[in-house]
């Protein structure tokens, strides 16, 4: 009887985990977009404003009109990292662009508009991790 509510409590935490990352990393990418519609940062062509990979969130992207002290432009970053899905163990999210259909499974590759878990398993409410 301990075996399955054990089971239930690592199920119910690794959710709560991966809509802890998700909620993370679409923040980000809303903060990203609205600070390329600010015009603090440059708009990339053929992506509406939003970032061209999640790794560029981590890595940071210059800010329009901030020199550093070094003379370079100074830097901001939206992530410390990309989280790992916890349902699958990787960082291999999947992404959506701005011009790929709200359910697509394949993305596009111009921008990252959304991002979703792989795992192809359900949640404990009866929808697939990767509708989340």
């Amino acid at each position: 009887m301990a075996v399955p509510a054990a089971r239930s409590q690592i199920r119910r935490e690794r959710e709560k985990e991966l809509r802890e990352d998700l909620r993370e990393m679409r923040h980000a990418i809303d903060k990203y977009k609205d600070m390329v519609d600010a015009g603090k940062i440059q708009m990339q062509n053929d992506t509406f404003g939003y970032p061209k990979t999640l790794q560029s969130l981590v890595d940071g992207v210059p800010v329009q009109g901030q020199i550093s002290s070094a003379g370079e432009s100074n830097k901001i970053r939206f992530l410390r990292r990309i989280p790992k899905d916890p349902m699958t163990g990787t960082t291999d999210w999947g992404f959506r662009s701005m011009q790929d259909d709200p359910d697509s499974t394949s993305w596009g590759g111009q921008d990252v508009f959304d991002v979703y878990s792989k795992s192809t398993d359900k949640g404990s409410d009866g929808t697939s991790y990767s509708e989340w």
